[in-house]
């Protein structure tokens, strides 16, 4: 019989030597079919979500170039994305407005014709229910001032106010056919008061996705060119501290106990023991962001020939995965879909 290549010969009979009875690990190890049979975690397609940013006023996309690969979509770019993430697998996008013009107050956020509400509409005329259509509630993108509230006199994001806004943008966007709105502002009771009004308003089978524990990031970076931001200072007032995850859990609780249909951690890479606490804590759905730090961490990293780029991805996401996430917002979503080939 021909032996097979990298098989050892059959001696005709037992071991003798020092590592009988060893145990030996590595024959689950020995061929890729053992390895992916055995797998512990798993990334597909229906786990993942493709942030897509629409800016107003353009007359081609525009490359973010603190983020190689992603760009400021017009109306119909972000149609075909939506369309491609759909026939990728994918499990949704979540949708981020830029407008032309800002204020104080951010009041495209609650415009029914700005940008983010048109851009539900056209992804959701697009996609029907065979992705989810997801978006951002937040005023950050639209307020002046770059902060993701309306400010007091003494320059404070007014809490209250800011989250009466939030509950307006959410139902607008439900109305505009969001399967999903998910709150990023970090405000308190912004969950409890986004639940009524959806409901209150006839549109209580649409979640809600809490960014329940979104930290005060130096990882954002790479999103303040993605969504045009003009924030002057830090939003270390409301979002949390890097150092607490005892709070992030608290910060948890409460959002699971105002009517969170899922909960989110953010960032993902430098918090994944905060994500993995948070998925023992709970037993709701868990998502967690990869955020454009992250991946730009790994693109510009790639492009010096320092590490290789897909395998790099491919960790990345696992590792998100393995800490816990349910579901996990990442822009290589749609990239690492059409290349891992693994259907719904």
């Amino acid at each position: 019989m021909r032996p097979v290549a990298g098989r050892r010969p059959f001696a005709g009979g037992p071991a003798r030597s020092g590592t009988e009875g060893l145990v030996r690990p590595r024959r689950l190890r020995t061929t890729a079919a053992i390895r992916s049979m055995v797998a512990e975690t798993t990334v597909q397609p229906r786990q993942l979500i493709l942030p897509l940013f629409v800016a107003e006023g353009l007359a081609e996309p525009r490359p973010i170039t603190s983020m190689p690969g992603v760009v400021q979509h017009t109306l119909d770019s972000l149609r075909r994305a939506g369309a491609a993430a759909a026939e990728a697998g994918l499990a949704g996008v979540m949708l981020f407005g830029i407008p032309e013009e800002k204020d104080a107050r951010g009041s495209g956020a609650v415009d029914p014709n700005g940008i983010l509400t048109v851009a539900i509409e056209a992804v959701r005329d697009e996609v029907g229910d065979d992705c989810l259509v997801m978006s951002d509630v937040c005023l950050d993108e639209f307020t002046d001032h770059g902060h993701c509230g309306v400010l007091t006199d003494s320059g404070v994001v007014d809490n209250d106010a800011t989250v009466e806004i939030y509950a307006e943008m959410a139902s607008l966007h439900a109305a505009a056919g969001a399967h999903l709105v998910a709150p990023s502002g970090m405000m308190d009771g912004q969950v409890a008061a986004i639940r009524a009004t959806l409901d209150a308003d006839g549109y209580a089978d649409v979640a809600i996705m809490a960014y329940a524990a979104k930290y005060a990031s130096a990882f954002y970076g790479p999103f303040r060119e993605a969504v045009s931001s003009s924030l002057q200072g830090d939003r270390k007032t409301y979002q949390q501290d890097p150092a607490n995850i005892r709070e992030a859990l608290r910060e948890v609780a409460l959002d699971v106990a105002e009517g969170a249909d899922l909960v989110m951690v953010k960032p993902a890479l430098g918090y994944l023991d905060v994500l993995a606490a948070v998925r023992h804590a709970v037993d709701l759905p868990v998502a967690a962001y990869n955020v454009s730090g992250e991946y730009a961490m790994v693109e510009a990293a790639a492009a010096q020939g320092w590490i290789e780029r897909e395998r790099a991805i491919d960790e990345t996401l696992l590792s998100i995965r393995r800490a816990g996430a349910d579901a996990v917002l990442t822009y290589w979503a749609l990239e690492y879909a059409r290349r891992s080939g693994v259907a719904r």
